[in-house]
């Protein structure tokens, strides 16, 4: 038995078709009849026929290679959107290349690097930054980019966001509504689009109102960070009675802080609103009043942004959705 890799050749002879047809049956987009298809699929079936797609990248310098770079999976938002990236990239004919990286621009580095040697044909950011100069780097090689739930200054790179400013000013009303007097922030990474947006939403309302922000402390998107900020923030002779969380994932970690080591009641003593609407936010022990993200149309616009892209459009476009309140248990009876 011979150890050769079956090849495209091979299933067109005993197919009974081109070799060109089998290129066209394997090629998303392309026009095969039903009859041929059928041969072909039964021929390759039989071989044990599957297209080696890097080769096929070699010949028409097309991978169908997507890049999906992840900076962590700790706040339950990130593995749902990666799937759905996923299956989104998938229905349009694209195969997904998953990488992790930190926070840190000098860490993405290595990652584009092994992008270009496998000649991914666009590259999404999922919560993660890009230096202008690997930016630069990628539009030599001609990789799109699209940015997945954060921006970056100036207006090179594509992105797709919720509208982080008016989710923050949604935040701040729920709470002014809920009657606390003494309003909380925890906060995220301080240098992220998505902090600086929501803070900025937040706070302009509460100018608005009158009030400054009574206590903010910095939780980094982590939940033990969360946990800290939320024992600094309660640890004190008049706590704050509102408490807006820059994720819920570290809007929990507070929540299990107040109620279990300082023991006061949510929403009675203090009414809590966290971002992004994760799963876990509607558990019956949470029941945590938020901000949800319309992630569905977030990743829609980017895989469409990004296959656009690909096909030849130059535009830049940064596309911010709009975001909606989701109340629950955590916030005290709005007013009429």
């Amino acid at each position: 038995m011979s150890s050769r890799p079956v090849t495209s050749i091979d299933v067109a002879r005993k197919a009974g078709v081109s070799q060109s047809a089998v290129s066209r049956y394997y090629t998303p987009g392309a026009s095969v009849s039903k009859k041929m298809a059928e041969k072909i699929r039964v021929a390759a079936e039989e071989l044990g026929y599957h297209p080696n797609v890097l080769a096929r990248a070699m010949i028409t310098g097309k991978s169908r290679i997507i890049g999906l770079v992840v900076y962590y999976f700790e706040n339950q938002f990130y593995p749902e959107a990666v799937e759905k990236l996923s299956i989104a990239l998938q229905e349009n004919g694209y195969h997904v290349l998953l990488f992790m990286a930190s926070n840190t621009v000098g860490d993405v580095e290595p990652v584009i690097q092994e992008f270009l040697g496998y000649r991914v044909d666009g590259i999404i950011m999922v919560s993660v930054s890009l230096s202008s100069t690997l930016a630069d780097r990628c539009r030599e090689n001609n990789i799109p980019v699209v940015l997945f739930n954060r921006d970056q200054p100036g207006d090179s790179l594509r992105a797709v966001t919720s509208d982080n400013v008016e989710g923050g000013r949604i935040a701040a009303r729920l709470l002014l509504e809920s009657g606390c007097a003494r309003i909380g922030h925890i906060t995220g990474f301080g240098n992220t689009s998505t902090q600086v947006d929501r803070e900025a939403g937040f706070t302009e309302v509460l100018g608005e109102a009158g009030r400054a922000v009574y206590a903010r402390e910095d939780g980094n998107f982590h939940y033990t960070d969360a946990v800290e900020a939320a024992r600094r923030m309660f640890d004190v002779a008049t706590p704050p009675d509102g408490l807006f969380v820059s994720d819920d994932h570290m809007a929990m970690a507070a929540m299990d802080v107040i109620r279990h080591e300082f023991h006061l009641r949510i929403p009675e003593d203090v009414a809590v609103v966290g971002f992004d609407d994760i799963p876990q936010a509607a558990w019956p022990s949470f029941n945590l009043t938020t901000i949800r993200q319309p992630m569905n149309q977030m990743v829609s616009a980017t895989v469409s942004e990004l296959v656009e892209a690909i096909e030849g459009n130059e535009a830049i476009c940064k596309l911010r959705l709009p975001p909606v309140p989701v109340i629950r248990g955590s916030t005290r009876t709005t007013k009429a």
